[in-house]
């Protein structure tokens, strides 16, 4: 069988509030065809979130325009705790609970040219304010940032709450030995991912605008079941979440971890792949019920591999 994908762009996002390379900024790793249609892999470190996309933006055009299908991998949440859109007060009437949120968030987050992404903790407090008028869900913050509704510690998650404090996705992972995602609500400190999705989301959204032939998993492709040639007819480009610390990293020399990280993820996809045996993967699993399913696909988006 041939494999689903051509090429395999992975992308370990950044929240920094400056021009940054290096360890800890933006690194896209891309593992993609030659001329004798081998594949190769190149990493580029971009040092803001703008230039970021319009890279993607351009290397995808170039690869969907000699016919390439690519997987594209972002290292944060596609999607946030389920309920979250309506405790907001968003519309979901005409579009899904996930899209509502993607659109709400690239209304309000704009990334300039000097990458400043200080005002995600201000962004961060109101919509807190919607949700609880205190320092809830979102949390973590500087000194400088901090606010009645947005403090630089954890709030309860009350198990009968309005929203939880991770997704399913992670609950399933922390079921693992020595596995321990962290929650989309801490924006600062030590571990916090979820400024990588205020400020990421954004982008991703305007990629989906930009392509037609698109689609982000597993809320617009794949119904929670593998993912299958027939099911990409007439797509182009899959958007999915990914967590490079599924594989274990050996950098060569001279890389760091992040360059590392999007290097072993994309072969890893791209070797399951080459067995048939990606399109599996793209799977919510089977011990979840059909209300869970609909709750991932809907709302809350799930890690490709988990």
């Amino acid at each position: 069988m041939a494999a689903l994908f051509d090429a395999y762009i992975m992308v370990d996002w950044s929240a920094a509030s400056k021009p940054a390379t290096g360890p800890n900024s933006i690194w896209i790793g891309m593992l993609m065809k030659d001329a004798r249609l081998k594949l190769q892999f190149k990493a580029v470190n971009i040092d803001t979130r703008l230039k970021a996309r319009a890279f993607i933006e351009d290397i995808v055009a170039k690869l969907t325009k000699r016919g390439d299908k690519v997987l594209l991998g972002f290292d944060f949440s596609l999607g946030y705790p389920a309920g979250t859109a309506a405790a907001l007060g968003l519309d979901t009437s005409k579009q899904a609970p996930w899209a509502a949120m993607h659109a709400m968030l690239a209304g309000r987050y704009k990334d300039k040219p000097d990458n400043n992404s200080r005002p995600r903790f201000a962004i961060a407090a109101g919509l807190n304010y919607t949700i609880s008028k205190g320092p809830f869900p979102f949390w973590g913050a500087p000194p400088a940032d901090r606010a009645t509704t947005l403090s630089a510690t954890k709030p309860d998650y009350p198990a009968e709450g309005p929203l939880a404090e991770f997704r399913l996705a992670e609950v399933q992972q922390r079921a693992k030995p020595g596995a321990s995602p962290k929650s989309c609500w801490q924006l600062y400190g030590a571990g916090s991912v979820g400024s990588q999705s205020l400020t990421g989301i954004p982008h991703v959204h305007a990629l989906r605008q930009a392509w037609p032939t698109a689609r982000i998993w597993p809320f617009e492709i794949g119904e929670g079941g593998p993912l299958t040639a027939e099911s990409l007819e007439g797509i182009d480009v899959v958007i999915a979440e990914i967590y490079p610390s599924l594989v274990k990293i050996s950098p060569e020399k001279g890389e760091v971890p992040d360059e590392a990280q999007v290097r072993q993820i994309a072969r890893h996809y791209a070797d399951l792949d080459e067995k048939s045996a990606l399109g599996a993967i793209f799977s919510t699993g089977k011990s979840l019920s059909p209300e869970q399913i609909g709750i991932i696909t809907g709302e809350e988006g799930w890690i490709l591999g988990v």
